[in-house]
């Protein structure tokens, strides 16, 4: 009897084709045992499947270095991979995930991630993402510092210990061993990331100690670029908009939303002042249309972010 293998991670990814050179959005499966691709994520079957037996992942990969956030995927059949995440976090999500069930099929072992609250033992009433919620609050949650260590700055960042002193200040835990265990969870489900190397070394181990009560470990919340996604744009200068669409969708005539570029501001986001720098680094740029509505748009390379900047300058200036 066969057994269907556990989906451990899906989303959409841009990968390099195998013939040309062109890069394609396309939506991505990990299971325990091998990783699918699909055009779309509707799909019913994968266009191509690669096993994960014998295969490496190297990350960063450097291969195309004018793409941010890339990482290669080697097989035992000597073929090479490239895929493309829309920000560091998601790459490095991908990369995690992918070694670890790489290494459980070579070991014989189940997938099974550190996360679960059963490993934990939480109480049944506590829910993560209210939990997440409230430590964001600007007012009353975890402040969100700028922290130095060894010459490395640390920018909205908090330690370990600062987050055990909230949850004890707001009597949610009663004592720094139950806020640990809590914290260990929201480490695990992704709402809080390490920062450095010495929190990054605890988010290894099992999920009870996958966070330290150290000052000087430092996080920073996760689960803040969810909304950063893949999108198809069109420009158009009659009537000036930038229409974006899901490069997945079959359907095609239909965008997700559109942009007014008449009279717009459209600027490298790399020259905004540093309260309004995204956290998502690299070939940024912003729209500020007449109304004041902000969008910030990331392009694939240095060159694309030039040529998109000088396009919709040309399309705001002339567009009706």
């Amino acid at each position: 009897m066969e057994v269907e293998a556990k989906v451990i991670r899906e989303g959409y990814l841009v990968k390099k084709g195998t013939v040309f050179n062109s890069w394609k959005a396309i939506w991505v499966v990990l299971l325990e045992d091998g990783i699918e691709f699909y055009s779309k994520k509707a799909d019913s079957s994968p266009k191509g499947v690669i096993p994960l037996m014998g295969s490496l992942v190297t990350s960063p990969c450097l291969d195309y270095s004018k793409r941010m956030f890339v990482f290669k995927f080697h097989t035992v059949k000597n073929q090479d991979h490239y895929l493309q995440a829309t920000h560091l976090e998601e790459r490095d999500a991908w990369v995690k995930d992918i070694k670890r069930a790489i290494q459980c099929i070579e070991g014989g072992q189940k997938f099974a991630r550190k996360s679960t609250r059963k490993s934990i033992k939480l109480p049944a009433d506590i829910h993560l993402g209210a939990l997440y919620l409230s430590m964001k609050d600007p007012e009353t949650g975890v402040k969100e510092l700028k922290l130095q260590k060894e010459k490395k700055i640390f920018n909205h960042c908090f330690s370990g210990t600062s987050v055990i002193d909230w949850l004890l200040s707001t009597n949610i835990v009663r004592n720094r061993r139950e806020g640990t265990l809590l914290a260990a969870a929201l480490v695990c489900d992704g709402y809080i990331q390490p920062a450095e190397d010495k929190a990054k070394a605890a988010a290894e181990q099992i999920a009870e100690n996958c966070f330290i009560d150290d000052g000087d470990a430092y996080y920073y919340f996760g689960h803040r670029r969810k909304n950063w996604k893949v999108r198809k744009f069109v420009l158009r200068d009659d009537p000036a908009y930038l229409h974006y669409y899901d490069p997945a969708a079959g359907d095609q005539d239909e965008p997700l939303g559109s942009i007014h570029l008449r009279s717009c501001v459209v600027t490298a986001a790399d020259d905004l002042p540093d309260g309004r720098k995204s956290e998502v680094k690299g070939n940024l740029f912003e729209i500020i249309t007449a109304d004041e509505v902000h969008y910030l748009i990331q392009a694939a390379t240095r060159e694309e972010l030039t040529e998109w900047i000088k396009a919709i300058k040309n399309v705001a200036n002339t567009g009706k």
